[in-house]
């Protein structure tokens, strides 16, 4: 199975997310904001995928912060998206290239069959 980065300022929906995806079988490594991606990701554990809001607090577009700066650390590194706000072409400039995305509210069944795409992709 998997290890995944869970990147989420909200620690109710982190909580779920991490929940979710242990159930099937991966582990995560957790974290609210940027500088605890940072961590992880320098620490040479061995991430598989990152699942990461968009908007965190402290930073606009901290999400997309994170990928770019994982990515480039870690290249091949699979990158999910999530936020509950509109995605405009300006925003969608951001995401480092070839990284899904999953909409905010999203079910069990939706985080499930998008946790699977991005690990099979």
């Amino acid at each position: 199975m998997a290890m995944i980065l869970v990147v989420e300022d909200d620690v109710f929906i982190r909580e779920l997310a991490e929940s979710m995806i242990q159930d099937w079988g991966h582990t995560i490594l957790s974290a609210s904001d940027v500088p605890q991606a940072m961590v992880h990701l320098r620490s040479g554990a061995p991430i598989d995928a990152l699942f990461t809001d968009v908007y965190l607090k402290a930073e606009i577009h901290g999400g997309c912060d994170i990928a770019r700066q994982a990515v480039l650390m870690r290249p091949g590194l699979r990158v999910l998206y999530t936020t509950a706000n509109r995605i405009t072409d300006n925003l969608h400039a951001l995401f480092a290239v070839g990284t899904h995305f999953l909409p905010k509210p999203y079910t069990e069944d939706q985080l499930g069959v998008s946790v699977h795409n991005l690990l099979a992709a």
